[in-house]
């Protein structure tokens, strides 16, 4: 199964733009900091994902604030055929608060 969740929050976002068929698609990096346990020993995480979001999403993306949590949910693909290089496919996201 390819699904990912990450709390983020949108750290820059280019211009809304469209496929030669005419989806919408928009390209953001995401932006995570979280402390995690690993091996019992606390961790601290920081981290910047490239995320893409097309069709529907893409408007709900572009008209998202800056800089604000929210829970993003999707999955991982290569950022091309020829690429080792990963993006996170954005299938929906929502408002973050802690006690979710």
């Amino acid at each position: 199964m390819n699904q990912l969740q990450l709390v983020a929050v949108i750290a820059e976002r280019d211009a809304l733009r469209y496929t030669p068929a005419g989806i919408p698609i928009v390209s953001a990096t995401l932006s995570h900091r979280s402390e995690q346990i690993e091996a019992g020993i606390k961790r601290q995480i920081e981290l910047e994902v490239a995320a893409i979001a097309a069709g529907e999403i893409s408007g709900r993306v572009n008209r998202a604030e800056l800089g604000v949590a929210y829970r993003f949910t999707g999955f991982l693909a290569r950022k091309n055929r020829n690429s080792k290089g990963l993006v996170f496919h954005i299938a929906d996201f929502e408002v973050y608060t802690p006690d979710q």
